[in-house]
């Protein structure tokens, strides 16, 4: 992973070089198609490999961490059911998760 990190800045590096009059011509507005140009090469060698690497970070953390269930604490002003929900036994929410989202007497499938 660290040499495609290298490897797109060795590149980027090269382009910057070579076309730094180009640059500085597409920055004050002189050549529009090669300010489009410069910007998609920018895009395509900078903002799509930052993105797959930041994807592919967030991928192995994710694959390593261990999801814990968080401790339940009964505050009264929390998951106050006033009515209940249109759908199901009308105690779960809309997008409910028995492993994140407690109902008001705490999650589902603990016995305490």
């Amino acid at each position: 992973m660290a040499a495609f990190g290298r490897v797109s800045q060795a590149l980027v590096r090269s382009f910057l070089v070579q076309n730094r009059r180009q640059l500085s011509a597409a920055a004050a507005g002189a050549h529009g198609e090669q300010s489009a140009k410069t910007w998609k090469i920018l895009s395509f060698v900078v903002a799509l490999p930052g993105v797959a690497v930041c994807m592919l970070n967030t991928f192995l953390k994710e694959t390593h961490h261990e999801h814990e269930q968080p401790e339940f604490v009964g505050y009264p002003h929390l998951r106050i059911r006033s009515k209940k929900f249109p759908w199901g036994d009308g105690n779960h929410s809309l997008f409910h998760n028995s492993h994140v989202n407690p109902l008001p007497d705490g999650f589902e499938g603990h016995d305490e």
